[in-house]
């Protein structure tokens, strides 16, 4: 109990507000029980596509995965705003709004009336994908020894000495799971040909509880050995109670914190799927003093435990909170506060003082936190163009987060009249010591994977996507990504990597990668998705003159996905 009492401590001033508000909200905010969208689904480009044309304002992107309730919402709103629009923009936007009514029929039908539920239902197969993946590859190491600077201040220059140095050298740890795909629930293939197979099945309970199992079949090459290995699990699974303003699931799920679209910096779904317990809005929260002062309101509050790790006096097996706020109070602006935290678990003795309980970033703290907050901003008059940020910090002096790593970009999501050709670019900066923790020597991974953004730690990335829609079903897109490690906080190594003043000093590595995907619809509600990817690695994993060049082939054929 101790332990769980702790894990809770650092969130009780932000959970006590939210149950405050909580308290308030009417029975109305009761709305429509449904399941989420998978976050690798077409439904969330149909849906930046309508806000594109200006059909939708109230959307939050700050917190996903969306329920199908809320993508009915936002649907809904697209269908009363579509007269605003005409010419090819409407004929576009009215496919795609035909698509979501094929995607999510339930959802549409009982949204604004969800008392007509049938007391119980269900959908055997809601939805389904077939992959099959060629790897000519093999992942890159994460693990690496960083020089911890210490000694800072926030951005560099506010508030003096902020943070003592507790180590000159911390140790960071993960891999990239497969090259050149990256953020897939924590499924990694091997070099190769791997088939997967993943579906869906839905029941419901009148209005107010849903249940969604998907399983998932994998069979992939074991390492070093020419034998394969087979593995039939669940993937996600959970139950819903509730809807609208309040949602309470357990189960295991994906999440995603910020509104990067390659990366976030706190949570994304590069990890496995986690076994937890959340409270969220999945619509924005409908209280007339909230929509006042606020705007739209999304919350979202996680419970849940890492995996064990290491051993001896290195053993920890830690409790994860995850809690971000959104904010829209206004239809072209969003702002949200984002907090993750490992805490305690075995391996830690001595008490903890109230305030490294509560903001961490002192000496007696057994936690590692990262904090911080994003903005959007959307330009009606320039075809509803996007920017975006996420700031975080690692460690933090008092209440503020510093040790600072961004994402950044934009969105155009009408380059050109009709709608059909879009261009996304990203930024990223992760901190030398971003997922790393002398408390923890796993770092913030889970399955030996990054929880944040792909790339993990001490790495810069930059990333361009391009693409143009044929039809609603008909996509295509290519990407370029360059990305860089070992740019700050390189020490010198023996020949087997391991920390050595008198050893070599660590290369740059630099990756220049193309992918390209191609949608298309193949017979009835079945897609077809292709992909390919080819990048060139110098210095891989900081290693002078150790090149490689990867390739890959995907294949999906999707049901209803």
């Amino acid at each position: 109990m101790n332990e769980i009492r702790k894990a809770f401590g650092i969130g009780n001033f932000l959970a006590l507000a939210i149950a405050c508000m909580l308290a308030l909200l009417p029975s109305s905010a009761w709305a429509l029980a449904s399941n989420n969208i998978p976050l690798d689904s077409p439904i969330y480009l149909y849906l930046e596509k309508l806000t594109g044309f200006g059909l939708v304002t109230s959307e939050v992107k700050g917190i996903k995965p969306f329920s199908k309730a809320e993508a009915a919402r936002l649907v809904s709103e697209a269908e009363k705003n579509l007269p605003s629009i005409e010419n090819e923009s409407l004929v576009f936007a009215q496919e795609i709004i035909e698509r979501l009514h094929q995607l999510i029929p339930r959802e549409l039908t009982l949204y604004t009336e969800p008392e007509k539920a049938a007391w119980f239902d269900y959908n055997p197969v809601a939805f389904a994908k077939l992959r099959y993946v060629y790897l000519d590859g093999v992942p890159r190491s994460y693990s690496r020894y960083v020089r911890d600077p210490g000694h800072q201040s926030a951005f560099g220059f506010i508030g003096g000495d902020l943070r003592p140095e507790f180590s000159p050298i911390l140790h960071q740890s993960g891999t990239e799971g497969t090259p050149l795909l990256e953020n897939n629930e924590g499924v990694v293939y091997r070099r190769g040909n791997s088939v997967e197979l993943r579906w869906a099945a839905e029941g419901f309970i009148a209005d107010k509880v849903t249940l969604m199992l998907e399983p998932i079949f994998l069979t992939t090459p074991r390492p070093e050995t020419n034998e394969r290995s087979y593995r039939l699990a669940l993937q996600k699974g959970y139950v819903k109670i509730g809807g609208g303003g309040i949602e309470l699931e357990v189960g295991r799920d994906e999440n995603w914190f910020g509104p990067g679209y390659r990366g976030a910096l706190t949570l994304t779904d590069n990890a496995g799927n986690f076994d937890l317990i959340k409270l969220s809005s999945p619509e924005p929260v409908d209280v007339k003093w909230v929509k006042k002062y606020l705007g739209n309101f999304k919350y979202s509050f996680i419970f849940s435990r890492f995996d064990e790790t290491g051993s001896g006096d290195s053993l920890r097996h830690p409790y994860f909170i995850g809690m971000k706020l959104s904010l829209k109070p206004t239809s072209w602006f969003e702002i949200g506060g984002n907090f993750v935290r490992q805490e305690g678990g075995p391996g830690f003795s001595g008490k903890t003082n109230l305030q490294d309980l509560i903001f961490g970033g002192g000496y007696t703290n057994k936690n590692n936190t990262i904090a911080g907050v994003d903005l959007r901003f959307r330009i009606p008059w320039l075809r509803n163009t996007e920017i975006y940020g996420e700031y975080v910090g690692e460690d933090s002096a008092l209440f503020w987060p510093f040790v600072e790593s961004y994402v950044a970009g934009f969105y155009i999501p009408r380059l050109t009249a009709s709608g059909k050709d879009d261009l996304r670019f990203e930024y990223y900066w992760g901190h030398q010591i971003l997922y790393t923790d002398f408390k923890f020597p796993a770092g913030y991974t889970y399955r030996d994977l990054p929880v944040g953004h792909s790339q993990g730690g001490g790495a810069e990335e930059f990333f361009l996507r391009y693409s143009h829609w044929f039809s609603v079903r008909n996509n295509l897109a290519f990407e370029y990504i360059h990305s860089e490690r070992g740019n700050v906080g390189r020490v010198t190594v023996d020949a087997a990597g391991n920390f050595d003043p008198n050893g070599s000093l660590q290369a740059v590595e630099r990756k220049n990668a193309l992918r390209a995907f191609w949608q298309r619809p193949l017979y009835g509600d079945v897609d077809l998705n292709l992909m390919y990817g080819w990048e060139r690695i110098h210095n891989r994993n900081l290693v002078a003159g150790a090149d490689r060049t990867n390739q890959i082939f995907k294949l999906d054929v999707s049901y209803k996905y």
